[in-house]
């Protein structure tokens, strides 16, 4: 597992192509085995927390102590958070995401152009992974690159719609910003300067990518999955969901939480980095999608993570003797390669970085 394929084991299917000619029936490829299935049965009607972000912009030190202990709370225990008044124009928000649903409805000849490869995933894809035979989920995605800027290829982002590429860039600016306000806030409830946690990542230069999901209708949504199980490689992963169809699903103990988006809320998560560089005091948590037989369904994901290149182990500051290090150093690049090659794998990843005890 040293370098990526340059080509994709076998011939690419657009699952959006199989939504719109299977008819009753999905191929077996998109069927999961059946303890993998989803289930009403294992369902919890709950939502993870959300928390309201407008008290961090006054002078009362009360309000400000008191978010920062929810995003605590939610770091610790569930590993997801929604946030609502964050500082994102709920305009831009939108804009963005029809930009992106009036991408995935162009004449399939305006998609292919963007068709990537496993060698860096940047483009128009329909699978994660290349195990030959593998079992595929229900998804079609774009990947691309925003930080470090020498990544940044605006040749690689959708020139179709006309508008697509200046609101992708704005959304991304304003996301970079917000998560690097997280990182600072996530560093102070470790007990240690603001700036020790995103220091670690890389200071400035982090990385920073986009994965928007576009989920087709499906025939059979109880025989398959949007997305497979899986904790994610990164930092930190900023989502905003689609406004109208739930199907992110966030697993708590053993039963799984379908998520409840708030009105202009970005849904946050831990990503493995962020739990080996806190030493598993915050969490990463697996999570899923589920598909809809009646309503496509599409969202953001904007992953902030560490600069490729260096060793990502947890941070000096908060390891000791009856404390030491759960986890072996490792950089992202090397990291990311599992995911890429292997496909989601539910937290099976960061769980093998454990140091032997």
């Amino acid at each position: 597992m040293n370098k990526l394929q340059d080509h994709w084991p076998e011939p690419i299917v657009r699952v959006q192509d199989l939504s719109e000619n299977c008819n009753l029936e999905i191929p077996n490829r998109y069927i999961k085995q059946p303890e993998l299935r989803p289930s009403h049965e294992d369902e919890v009607d709950v939502n993870i927390p959300i928390i309201d972000m407008s008290g961090l912009n006054g002078d009362d030190k009360n309000a400000h102590l008191n978010i920062l202990e929810q995003i605590s709370i939610a770091c610790r225990e569930w590993g997801f958070f929604q946030v609502v008044n964050h500082g994102i124009a709920p305009e831009l928000m939108d804009a963005t995401r029809e930009s992106w649903r009036d991408f995935f409805h162009l004449p399939m000849e305006d998609k292919e152009i963007y068709a990537n490869s496993p060698k860096t995933y940047e483009g128009y894809g329909s699978r994660l992974g290349v195990a030959k035979g593998a079992t595929l989920d229900w998804s079609d995605y774009y990947f691309l690159h925003y930080l470090p800027t020498c990544l940044k290829d605006f040749n690689k982002w959708p020139a179709k719609p006309q508008y697509c590429r200046d609101v992708i860039n704005e959304y991304s600016k304003e996301i970079v910003k917000l998560s690097g306000r997280l990182m600072k806030i996530l560093s102070l409830n470790l007990g240690l300067e603001e700036d020790i946690l995103p220091t670690a990542f890389g200071g400035e230069d982090i990385g920073a990518c986009l994965r928007v999901n576009f989920y087709p209708k499906c025939p059979q949504p109880d025989l398959t999955l949007g997305l497979s199980p899986h904790s994610d490689p990164g930092g930190l992963t900023l989502l905003l969901p689609d406004h109208q169809v739930p199907g992110l699903q966030v697993r708590r103990g053993d039963s799984w939480i379908t998520v409840k988006p708030a009105k202009h809320a970005f849904i946050v998560n831990v990503g493995d980095q962020v739990q080996v560089l806190s030493n598993a005091i915050y969490k990463s948590v697996e999570h899923r999608v589920i598909v809809n037989s009646n309503r496509e369904r599409l969202s953001l994901a904007f992953f902030y993570n560490p600069k490729s290149n260096i060793p990502i182990a947890p941070l000096k500051e908060i390891v000791s003797e009856d404390k030491p290090a759960l986890y072996t150093p490792m950089t992202f690049d090397e990291y990311r390669l599992f995911i890429r090659t292997m496909g989601p794998r539910g937290k099976s990843h960061v769980d093998s970085l454990k140091s032997p005890s």
